[in-house]
């Protein structure tokens, strides 16, 4: 869950709970009404079990004098109007569910969608290669070199070098010695571009630069050692790792 979602979800649990709480206030007035209407049917039956349409007046056509005609006219009248009351109320009580269900619907769907891409995220991590840390980076290629030809590119990262890898690299002289005595000879590169590994092939030869390996000094805010192959390729060092001597090899 990203943290854009952290408000969203407390202003939906706030929602949540405040329709819940207007469906509460709605469930108990509806209480109260159907109380009330109890109430006044109590008096129809206490006036000799007279109902909303029994007649009050008697066969002659006189107002029935066994009843109190007051009383049950009120009563019938209040049931009329409580009833519509509880006919809207029901109405209100129906539609405040229906957006209540909807609500948690869309939460429910919500959940699982997150659920669903939080165990997409944890297989795609499971599933994703470990990538060994690199000692070095390429900083630039010379077309038409050794290190071009076998398809070195600008920002590889190199993770393994002949015989040189992340576990046992020391110092630039490592990949000196491994030059030095591979000239013509095929050398295993192995590189990180883009965050894909990626095996190389790479002959040492003489070209037209100055000799197998140059090792030179050079500083910045993020490298502080530099070295160019014969290969056409300069590569930057950690400052963990800086070699403060220049060779010519």
């Amino acid at each position: 869950m990203s943290g854009e979602d952290v408000p969203h979800r407390a202003e939906s649990s706030e929602a949540r709970a405040a329709a819940v709480s207007d469906i509460q206030d709605l469930m108990r007035r509806k209480e109260e009404i159907e109380a009330e209407i109890k109430a006044n049917y109590d008096v129809l039956e206490s006036q000799k079990g007279i109902g909303m349409n029994e007649p009050l007046v008697d066969c002659e056509g006189y107002p029935r004098a066994d009843v109190d005609l007051y009383q049950v006219r009120t009563a019938r009248h209040n049931i009329i109007c409580l009833q519509n009351d509880h006919k809207a109320l029901m109405k209100q009580v129906e539609e405040a569910l229906h957006q209540l269900h909807a609500r948690d619907k869309e939460k429910q769907a919500r959940d699982m969608a997150e659920a669903r891409e939080e165990a997409m995220n944890r297989r795609l991590a499971s599933n994703s290669p470990v990538l060994p840390q690199a000692f070095a980076r390429v900083n630039s290629i010379s077309p038409g070199s050794p290190a071009s030809i076998a398809g070195l590119q600008v920002d590889d990262e190199i993770v393994e070098f002949g015989s040189v890898n992340t576990q046992n690299f020391q110092s630039v002289q490592n990949v000196g010695t491994v030059v030095q005595h591979s000239e013509g000879k095929p050398l295993n590169v192995t590189v990180i571009r883009r965050g894909e590994k990626h095996q190389l092939r790479l002959i040492p030869t003489r070209w037209a630069g100055k000799g197998l390996l140059a090792l030179q000094h050079y500083s910045s805010p993020e490298m502080t050692v530099s070295w160019d192959l014969p290969a056409g390729s300069c590569l930057s060092w950690p400052r963990a790792w800086a070699w403060r001597r220049f060779l010519v090899l």
